[in-house]
This record gives C-alpha cells, sequence and structure tokens, in this order.
C-alpha cells in the first residue's frame, strides 16, 4: 500500500529510508513545539496586555495550536504533494505576528489577549485564502519562472547558510547567572574564557562548554557516517551528540537529564478550555489598525510566506536531485498548494502562519525523497501531544550538530555560479547575507531580484530581465518600504 501511494521505487527509496529521514526532519524541527508558545505568549513588555493571561491557559492553546497545525499541515504536504516537506508557525512570521497583535491592542485598547490575538488570526486567514487563491490561478508558478538563475542558484546556498547560523547561534544559547543570553559560536571563541565565566557564571558556562563539544562531536560522526554512505548518519550523529551532552551533563553539573521529564504533563492540555484559540476570529477588529496597513499586512504575510515557501522547495529539492532538465521541481504547484493549505489550518488552530521549514532539509539530506518521510514527521507531531516532555529533552547541540551539517552541504551549490559575470555573482552574495543576516528566505530572494534588477539595467543589460521579474523586483521594495 506504502508503495503504491507514495510512489517509493520510483523516486529510489525504501519504507524504512523514509522512516528514518522523517524521524530526523522531526528531531531538527521539533524545537519549534515549545519555542512558538513562548513567543507568541511572552511578546516583550508591550505585550504584557494582550499576549499573556496570567494563568498560562494561552501558552497551552498556542502549544496545542502549534502541535495541531504543524501535524495537520505536514500531513497534508505528504498526503496531496506526496513530498518529504515538513511545516509549522514559520519563524520570523511569529515574531511578526505577535508585533501585530501588540499594535492591534494598542490601537483599539484591548486589555486582553482575546479580541487582538482573533484580529490578527483574522488576517492570517485572509492571507492563507489569498496564497491558496493565487497557489489554484498557478501564480506563483510563473513567479517561481520569473526568478533568474543566478538568484536560484544562491537559494540553497542562502538556505545553507542560515541553517548554519541557526544550529550556532540561535538554535544554541544559556541563560546566564546575569539574565543575558550567551550564544556558543560569539561567546566560546570570542570572549574568550575568564570574561565569559565570570559574566556567565561557573555553571552556565560549564553547560556551554559541554554543548560545544557536543555540538562538534555530532558534526564530525555525522560527517564520518556520511562518508560511509550510512544513510541514518544524520540521526544516529544526533543520538550521539544527545548522548555527549547527558554525560556531560551528568559528570560536570551532577545533572540527570531524566529529571526533566519529571512534573511534565503527558496529557494534553486540555484544561483551561476557555482560553484556547481553535478558531476564535475576530474580523471586527481586523481594521483596527487601519485599512491601509491591515490591507498592507495581508500582503506581506502572503509575500513573506509565498517567497519562503519558494525558496525553501527550490533550494532543498535541488539538494536532493528533485529538479528536471528545466529547473523546476514535478508537483510544484501541489506542494505550494499544501503550503497555503497549512496557512489556513493554522490561521483556524490559533497560530501564526505555517509554512514549510528549512530543516526539512535534514530529512531529505537523510534520505527522504517523498511524502512517507512527511507522514511520519506529522505523527511525531500529533503523538507530542502526549510525549512533549520527551522531544523536550533533545538537547540544542543534538539539533545544531545537523543543521550545521545539512547547511555545509546546501552551500554547495556556490560552485555553479558565474563569478565573472557580476550581474550573478553579485546577487547571490547579497542574498547569501540579507537571508543569514535576516533569517528570511524570503528578505534574501527579494535582494536578488532587485540586485540583480538593477545591475542588468545599469549595464545596459534591462532586456534580458522579464516584466515580470522587474514587477517582483518592485514589489519587494514596497515590502521593504511598508515594514520599515
Amino acid at each position: 500500500m506504502l508503495e503504491r501511494f507514495f510512489k517509493l521505487k520510483a523516486n529510489n527509496t525504501t519504507v524504512k529510508v523514509e522512516v528514518l529521514a522523517g524521524i530526523t526532519t522531526f528531531m531538527t524541527m521539533a524545537y519549534i513545539i515549545a519555542l512558538n508558545p513562548n513567543l507568541l505568549t511572552n511578546w516583550g513588555a508591550g505585550g504584557a496586555g494582550c499576549l499573556t493571561d496570567g494563568t498560562g491557559g494561552l501558552w497551552n492553546a498556542v502549544f496545542l495550536a502549534t502541535v495541531l497545525s504543524s501535524a495537520v499541515g505536514t500531513l497534508i504536504m505528504a498526503l496531496l504533494a506526496n513530498k518529504p516537506f515538513a511545516l509549522a508557525p514559520g519563524m520570523g512570521l511569529n515574531s511578526y505576528f505577535a508585533s501585530v497583535v501588540v499594535a492591534i491592542c494598542s490601537a483599539a485598547g484591548y486589555t486582553s489577549y482575546e479580541k487582538g490575538f482573533g484580529a490578527a488570526l483574522s488576517i492570517i486567514l485572509v492571507s492563507g485564502i489569498l496564497f491558496t487563491v493565487l497557489t489554484l490561478l498557478k501564480v506563483r508558478e510563473k513567479i517561481v519562472d520569473a526568478i533568474p538563475l543566478a538568484v536560484r542558484l544562491g537559494i540553497p546556498a542562502g538556505i545553507g547558510m542560515m541553517l548554519i547560523h541557526i544550529g550556532l547561534t540561535t538554535n544554541w544559547s544559556i541563560e546566564g547567572a546575569d539574565g543575558n543570553r550567551y550564544t556558543m559560536l560569539d561567546n566560546f571563541f570570542n570572549a574568550g574564557p575568564s570574561a565569559t565565566k565570570e559574566a556567565m557564571g561557573k555553571e552556565a558556562y560549564k553547560l556551554m562548554v559541554i554543548g560545544v563539544i557536543a555540538a562538534f562531536a555530532g558534526i564530525v560522526i555525522i560527517a564520518a557516517l556520511s562518508h560511509k554512505k550510512i544513510k541514518a548518519s544524520i540521526l544516529l550523529g544526533m543520538i550521539a551528540s544527545t548522548i555527549i551532552y547527558w554525560i556531560g551533563e551528568f559528570v560536570f553539573l551532577d545533572v540527570n537529564p531524566f529529571d526533566a521529564l519529571k512534573d511534565r504533563t503527558w496529557l494534553p492540555p486540555f484544561k483551561d478550555m476557555a482560553h484556547y484559540t481553535l478558531f476564535k476570529f475576530d474580523f471586527s477588529g481586523l481594521f483596527e489598525i487601519g485599512v491601509f496597513s491591515a490591507v498592507m499586512t495581508i500582503i506581506t504575510f502572503c509575500m513573506v510566506d509565498m517567497f519562503d515557501t519558494i525558496g525553501t522547495l527550490y533550494g532543498t529539492a535541488k539538494k536532493a536531485n528533485m529538479l528536471d532538465e528545466s529547473g523546476n521541481m514535478p508537483g510544484m504547484n501541489k506542494a505550494m498548494l499544501s503550503d497555503s493549505l497549512a496557512t489556513c489550518v493554522g490561521a483556524c488552530t490559533g497560530t501564526s502562519t505555517v509554512t514549510t521549514f528549512i530543516e526539512s532539509a535534514s530529512g531529505v539530506e537523510a534520505g527522504g525523497r517523498t511524502g512517507l518521510t512527511s507522514l511520519v514527521t506529522g505523527l511525531l507531531f500529533l503523538a507530542c501531544m502526549f510525549i512533549a516532555p520527551i522531544a523536550g529533552i533533545i538537547p540544542g547541540p543534538a539539533t545544531s550538530a545537523a543543521l550545521v551539517y545539512v547547511g555545509f552541504l546546501m552551500v554547495s551549490s556556490l560552485k555553479e555560479v558565474d563569478y565573472s559575470d557580476m550581474a550573478s555573482a553579485a546577487p547571490v552574495a547579497l542574498l547569501l547575507m540579507f537571508m543569514t543576516i535576516t533569517g528570511s528566505v524570503g528578505n534574501g530572494i527579494g535582494i536578488g531580484l532587485i540586485s540583480y534588477s538593477l545591475i542588468k539595467l545599469f549595464t545596459g543589460r534591462g532586456k534580458e530581465v522579464s516584466v515580470l521579474t522587474y514587477v517582483l523586483a518592485v514589489l519587494f521594495i514596497a515590502k521593504f518600504f511598508i515594514t520599515f
């Protein structure tokens, strides 16, 4: 049955490989389960009045929304598109969503989260519907075709740089005794042991050193196993990194890693049902920030989601040799439709825009080629309603090892760039920087399109650029000014 539905032989894969790839993808993106509700319910001092309720009920609601939307979105990708990509509430987009909630609350004078949160969910739903319509009309396919080859070549490398950056900074950081957060890359290698230890505190510094050792050991193990052509190399490397980290905690900090399982609920947070955000739309508050601002916010969400998805799908598919002779991914429209439907699902469950995750690259590198990979990942997300404590004990360094290794592999697409032509090389360089620094695939594609169009114009080669490419470049310029 699995062979017939997912066409495993045609994609040169097996059930075993797909299952391991699905587990690998889940492990690299499991952090979103706790991170998304943490972010959406604790958006700085400015959100205290409308993104917290003082009872933890909103956190439970967003936790459930995160798990459900990730599971359903990924299952749609598996069953509709038969692609090995996983979806969840997007990083960056969730921060923007939180800022929109705060803006609505401030403009309308709301003192609780319900109306502001509901109005922002309405914006997400409208953007998801718009996204779906554009996909059904095949507008997005034309947009993909309008992205020049030079920019396309930079997308996988840009995603690779993002993965490396996430792995070495955002994904692994420690809260010191002084309340500040310290990242493994900056503070272990640059600040110096004495200064860092004094600022962080002895215990936190030890934990950071253990994390650095575990992460780099994981990278080495994954690389060695990959050299031996072992399909489960990333998953095995993550497990090894986890064990090293746990041993370090136990030996040097006298911490039992399984203590993290204590006092954690093993059931879905079905209490405080009044706080749930399922279908909690509030269209009456949609335009509290003004009609123009609301419309532009919808368009911004739609554009960012669209180009993040296009970039992630194209970049990951290229790495997996899933592109045809014309450089296009077969079934791209179904994959995009799955992503747009997942955005609508996320709005209905009560969370920010759900989008395709770049961490899917880890499962693809582990051999995932069909929707069976996504099916496994989606079921694991669904199971997290009951096994969230287990997902929570996967340490950051283990995930970092996988992300850094996969990122390194994706950067290899730069070898195809024509460095003798600045109209090709310069946009790629800018794309790499913007993707990495802003943490957005969409921003990277935008600056790539803008710089490519301008360089072609200023060098008298403007006719080589399609009209749609110019239109996209102008839209991105407008988007940058609007968000600015």
